[in-house]
């Protein structure tokens, strides 16, 4: 899709910025059109309008550079499936593999197709993610839940906007701690200077990461770390902010690693048909440090034996 620019008339005075640009090419749904002016495809007076409410005044000039995504091709794809039933799928999900097509993804088959290659999604308000009610980063492993029929994707996004899923994660992160847990509180928005990265902003949307010690080494630390929220990258923004940034993040500022040392550990959700509670786990990768994580986990250690 071209470059559109548009200079605001009396007309469109007052409307809020996602609905003018709805308006203007009506192939992209609305929530697609927050995430790219949340994402800094859309400028006005030359700077990222990043407030999809922003209300339009006349003699404003809108730019957009709209993402093209490209389309679904459902191919087998070898995937770690830790649990599954006619409602949902947990997956497993190794480092590099991206979630959903989008921009930068062509000719990479994502999670989503290798899932569509033997099952059927439900569609959503983006025709690029059927079933995706969250996200992992790319180079983030571990639990990634998926919605298999409309009943689960209605439900599942109303668990994570209610804030019931319980999301434990597990971070190495660099540096050591006098405290053995607590809460990291600050809003998260996108960086003016570079755009692939968010940053902690007065003008961002609320952030909330509780995060407790679980190992001591070295200038390291093994945390487990439950956000509160889920905004883009949130808890490697957070960390970097409280001056541990991850081990193996390097847009970030963490040390270089055999890659980003972030895994999504355990998910807990309510079935979507029996509103039974349903915990899925996936332990550390081999690049994660396995002496701390036995460590803090002396019981699984015993239980691999």
């Amino acid at each position: 899709m071209e470059r559109i620019s548009r200079t605001i008339g009396p007309e469109d005075e007052g409307q809020r910025l996602d609905q003018f640009l709805v308006a203007l090419d009506g192939r992209v749904s609305r929530a697609e059109v927050q995430r790219q002016i949340r994402d800094g495809l859309v400028s006005i007076a030359d700077r990222p309008a990043l407030q999809p409410s922003h209300r339009l005044r006349q003699g404003e000039t809108v730019v957009w550079l709209p993402r093209s995504v490209a389309p679904l091709t459902p191919q087998p794809l070898p995937l770690d499936i830790v649990y599954e039933d006619d409602e949902v799928v947990a997956v497993n999900k190794p480092a590099g593999l991206v979630v959903h097509p989008g921009a930068g993804t062509t000719g990479t088959t994502t999670l989503v197709e290798g899932l569509l290659a033997t099952r059927d999604l439900p569609p959503s308000d983006d025709p690029a993610r059927p079933g995706i009610v969250h996200r992992i980063d790319k180079e983030t492993t571990g639990i990634l839940v998926v919605a298999k029929t409309p009943r689960a994707m209605a439900s599942l996004k109303q668990q994570f906007a209610d804030r019931v899923v319980e999301k434990s994660y597990l971070a190495w992160v660099v540096g050591t701690f006098s405290e053995s847990d607590g809460c990291i509180d600050a809003p998260v928005g996108r960086d003016m200077r570079a755009p692939r990265r968010m940053t902690v902003c007065s003008d961002g949307r609320a952030a909330e990461t509780e995060f407790r010690v679980l190992a001591r080494r070295p200038n390291r630390t093994l945390v487990l770390v439950r956000p509160r929220t889920g905004r883009t990258h949130q808890i490697r923004v957070h960390f970097k902010y409280i001056g541990h940034s991850v081990v193996g993040d390097e847009l970030y500022g963490g040390p270089p690693a055999d890659g980003l040392l972030l895994h999504a550990w355990k998910l807990t959700i309510q079935h979507p048909a029996t509103g039974a509670r349903l915990t899925f786990e996936a332990p550390p990768p081999p690049a994660f440090p396995r002496e701390a994580y036995e460590a803090a986990f002396p019981s699984d250690r015993a239980a691999r034996r």
